[in-house]
This record gives C-alpha cells, sequence and structure tokens, in this order.
C-alpha cells in the first residue's frame, strides 16, 4: 500500500490543481486524476514519483504551446506557397538556358515565367556534409553578413511555429553602384524531410518594418534553396538555388541579369571559404 504521506500529497495536489483556469485546469485535473488511481491502486513510492515527472512533463509541454493568430497563421500560408510554388518551377526542367557556367562545375541557368517573369537557378557541388550547409544558411542565417559580400545584414523579426520565420534583409549596391542599396522583407519557411533540406521565402509585409531610409524596398520570391546529399557521398552537398526578385526602380535588364547571376556564382564561392572555415573548429 501507499504511504500516507504520498496520499496526503495526491490528494492536495489534485485539489491544488483544480484551481487552475482554462486549458490548464483541464490538463491540470486530468493530471490530478490519474494520479488519484495510483493512490487508490497501492501504486509503490517509486512509481508513483515517476508518473509525476512524467505526467508534469507532459502536461508542461502542452501548456507551452500556445494557439497562433490568424495572421501567424496567414505567414504560415504564405511560406507554403513560396515551397510549394519553387519546388513547381525548378521540377519543370525545359526551357532552361545557361547565363554562366564555371569550371569547377557550377553554372547558373535562367527562363522567363508568364506570371513571375526572369528567373535564375544556381546549381552547385559543396564539399561539406549537408548538416554543415543546413546550419550555416539556417541556424546561423543571421551571421551571412559577416561572409556574403552582397549582404549587409539578415535579421529575424519574428519566428512563428517551428519552420517560418519573418526576416529583414539589406543588400549592398552592386555592380559598381549601379544597382543601389536595396532591402528586403521575406516569410521564410525551412522543410526538412530525410536527407532533403528545402528553404523558401517570399515578399510579405510586415507593420514593425517600414521602408528604410536610404534603401529602395525591393521583393524576392518565389525563391527556394533545395539541399541534398551527392548520391555515394554524403560528405558532399548538391545545392539548387531558385532565384526571382524584383529589384524595382529603373535597372536595364541586362544589367539585372548580370548582376543576379553573378551574385549566384559568388555566393557559392564565399559559401565554400565560410564552411571551409567553420566547419570542424
Amino acid at each position: 500500500m501507499l504511504p500516507a504521506t504520498f496520499k496526503l500529497c495526491a490528494a492536495t495536489s489534485y485539489r491544488h490543481l483544480r484551481n487552475v483556469t482554462g486549458l490548464r485546469r483541464q490538463a491540470a485535473v486530468a493530471l490530478g486524476q490519474e494520479l488519484s488511481k495510483l493512490s487508490c491502486r497501492g501504486a509503490a513510492p517509486g512509481a508513483w514519483i515517476h508518473q509525476v515527472r512524467r505526467r508534469s512533463s507532459l502536461l508542461g509541454s502542452r501548456l507551452e504551446e500556445k494557439p497562433l493568430s490568424e495572421v501567424e497563421m496567414s505567414y504560415i500560408k504564405q511560406g507554403e506557397e513560396a515551397l510549394q510554388k519553387s519546388l513547381s518551377i525548378l521540377s519543370d526542367r525545359d526551357g532552361w538556358k545557361t547565363e554562366t557556367s564555371v569550371d569547377n562545375g557550377d553554372k547558373v541557368l535562367s527562363k522567363v515565367l508568364p506570371d513571375v517573369g526572369k528567373v535564375f537557378r544556381l546549381e552547385v557541388v559543396v564539399e561539406q556534409p549537408l548538416d554543415a550547409v543546413y546550419s550555416e544558411l539556417v541556424d546561423r542565417m543571421e551571421q551571412m553578413g559577416d561572409w556574403n559580400p552582397s549582404v549587409q545584414e539578415i535579421k529575424i523579426l519574428q519566428k512563428i511555429g517551428k519552420d517560418t520565420m519573418i526576416t529583414h534583409e539589406k543588400a549592398a549596391a552592386a555592380a559598381g553602384n549601379i544597382v543601389g542599396p536595396r532591402d528586403f522583407v521575406s516569410v521564410r519557411c525551412s522543410k526538412r524531410r530525410g536527407s532533403t533540406c528545402v528553404l523558401a521565402g517570399m515578399a510579405t509585409k510586415f507593420g514593425a518594418m517600414p521602408e528604410q531610409k536610404g534603401f529602395i524596398r525591393a521583393e524576392n520570391g518565389p525563391t527556394c534553396m533545395i539541399l541534398r546529399p551527392v548520391s555515394g557521398n554524403p560528405s558532399q552537398t548538391k545545392l539548387t538555388w531558385l532565384l526571382s526578385i524584383d529589384l524595382k526602380g529603373w535597372l536595364p535588364k541586362t544589367i539585372i541579369n548580370q548582376v543576379l547571376s553573378q551574385t549566384q556564382v559568388d555566393f557559392a564561392n564565399h559559401l565554400r571559404e565560410r564552411l571551409a572555415q567553420t566547419v570542424g573548429t
């Protein structure tokens, strides 16, 4: 039989927990009922304590979850739409033309889509495992300005759930200042399924980040990066980057095409240098 002190503790805990309101009350009462059942069955003290810890842990994890607002749900929907549209564009292999081809195998392709405009597709192989590349691009996203000269700064404005975030990015001037500084407010969605990672995004509105002085508010999307281990060599990662940007302002198309394709090639080189410095340190 359970000692009297444990029975008293169970009864007292149950009465206390019933005073909690709302969702907390429902979960707490369920916990109290389970503990009372244990005391009636005469469970051993060790089993009782184990159940307290396990049930309390479950209760705590559930109470930490809070319902998302309609605005937050709309951001999640935008991220999912960017992901699906990006994958649809990349899955169509027809109509792509080579913009840039590098001796190391890096290449940039492009094509024009009726509802999007001109999109660019970077395909490279990075001599690092997928986890290292993913960590640099997602977990350490805000450090990108430290190693990518095209980026002045990236800030995460808000995280929504486990897969979605709102970001603000300041891009440096390019092409000898012909293309002035731009900034972007984007919703980003990251999905990891098995050995494939997809990082997608598109332009969005965020009231806390109005247009910034000295920057033209450009728009991107749909855009995404896909990371996969190279078949037969998991120490290498294939990176495919779909880039779609409206830089706004008046710029010749020839300049835009040159800047965007070169930006992708430079990104691959800077990423390799960064990973060579950080992996294993």
